[in-house]
């Protein structure tokens, strides 16, 4: 077998789970290496088809009301509670992301609406696929497009952190020739392969190889794995007065943040939520998606208040496959739809606006007559991160049959 570590770690998708410090031997060989891109990139999926609707309520629009009659978001009044936190007069938070008002109005956060991807399918599977492969409608993609984004000048040796999917298996968006990895925990520790032609995992494939090149940076592999299993990762503990939330958001959004303290060079990460597929009593003010949007709200506010000045190099986007009906039905709850909302968070971002074109929620301007009508691709929004604030140049390559003209970026950065 003649297996180099690269040609290894890049198709065999090694997923190393558990880490803190990193061995001397390891911080020299990428100090040694091209510096990495000190611009970072955090992509939150939520899986299910969040409820844009209710997570930036229109309130603005009288239709709004019209359709949802027991799960609006009352509008902003003086004082009030479980209504609407104000951003511009039109358009408001649901109360539950109160902590990113603040973020919102000192300009760090920005919110596009009615945005999405412009394929129509109501399939969680297809439209997930579509999101993360950034190739709307056409299955056979087998790479996803934050590969892509990683692909290129700084590929070449650089650090095996450099894309990081927060859980346990490696996401389609993830997926490609550049190399990925998956931490489930940074607090555990295990090694997994995601290669069905490597039997028996890691240490399988390094017992049964005679090659001199496996066997010698292999081994620095090993020692890596083994001192970060022993590592303490409770060094990087939250910093100017942030608190994330108990649950699985916030925790791994703390973990995030003690990977770019780690100064690895982790360039880009991945982090899924689910259980926003609310068709039954989803809820206004308080209910499901309330729940799910009060951790949402405190851990992305957690962040960025525990990151403080690192957030300048650091952009954070929010996406889910698509968005709910704009009538809410019989259950109480809303069904599949079609546009959606997008947050975009850090320092580079033009914030305190809400970009995008409002279609409306009025007769004839719904979207098959049932959804809010879909006016800025995904793509757009991610093609002017990608280009604007990591620098890449490939748009075509990343999101392969779009023309992502800079013409027509929805503006969110700064410069």
């Amino acid at each position: 077998m003649n297996v180099s570590r690269r040609i290894f770690l890049k198709n065999s998708g090694v997923a190393m789970i558990g880490m803190s410090t990193i061995p001397a031997f390891l911080q020299r060989a990428v100090a040694s290496t091209p510096m990495p891109n000190k611009k970072k990139l955090i992509v939150l999926f939520q899986r299910g088809a969040a409820d844009g609707l209710n997570i930036v309520v229109p309130f603005g629009e009288e239709n709004y009301y019209r359709i949802r009659p027991t799960i609006a978001i009352p509008q902003p009044r003086q004082g009030g509670e479980g209504t609407a936190v104000d951003l511009d007069g039109f358009f408001g938070l649901h109360p539950s992301l109160a902590p990113l008002g603040p973020l919102f109005h000192k300009g760090q956060l920005a919110i596009v609406h009615a945005a999405g991807s412009p394929d129509t399918t109501r399939s969680h599977f297809d439209a997930q696929d579509f999101m993360e492969s950034g190739t709307p409608g056409v299955k056979a993609t087998e790479d996803g497009w934050l590969n892509r984004t990683v692909q290129g000048p700084h590929e070449e040796n650089s650090s095996p952190f450099r894309a990081v999917a927060m859980g346990p298996n490696l996401p389609l968006t993830l997926r490609g020739p550049a190399p990925a990895i998956a931490l489930a925990d940074v607090k555990q520790f295990r090694v997994m392969s995601q290669s069905t032609a490597v039997q028996g995992g890691f240490e399988a494939l390094y017992a049964q190889t005679v090659d001199n090149v496996l066997r010698g940076t292999g081994t620095e592999t090993f020692e890596a794995i083994d001192m970060l299993r022993k590592a303490d990762p409770a060094r990087f503990q939250p910093e100017h007065g942030a608190a994330y939330p108990n649950g699985r958001v916030g925790q791994t959004l703390q973990q995030v943040a003690q990977l770019i303290k780690a100064d690895i060079g982790m360039e880009v990460s991945f982090v899924d939520t689910g259980g926003w597929d609310n068709h039954v009593n989803e809820g206004g003010a308080q209910g499901q998606m309330s729940n799910l949007l009060r951790e949402l709200g405190q851990g992305l506010a957690a962040l960025h208040q525990d990151l403080g000045d690192r957030m300048e190099d650091i952009v954070v986007v929010t996406m889910s496959e698509f968005g709910r009906t704009a009538h809410e039905n019989g259950n109480r709850g809303t069904d599949h739809g079609h546009a959606n909302c997008m947050f975009v968070m850090g320092g580079p971002v033009k914030g305190g606006k809400v970009y995008g074109k409002w279609p409306g929620l009025g007769p004839g301007q719904l979207n098959e007559g049932r959804d809010l009508t879909l006016t800025t691709d995904f793509r757009s929004v991610l093609g002017e991160v990608i280009s604007g604030h990591l620098g890449s140049d490939n748009l075509r390559t990343v999101f392969p049959g779009f023309e992502n003209n800079p013409a027509k970026f929805p503006g969110l950065l700064k410069g």
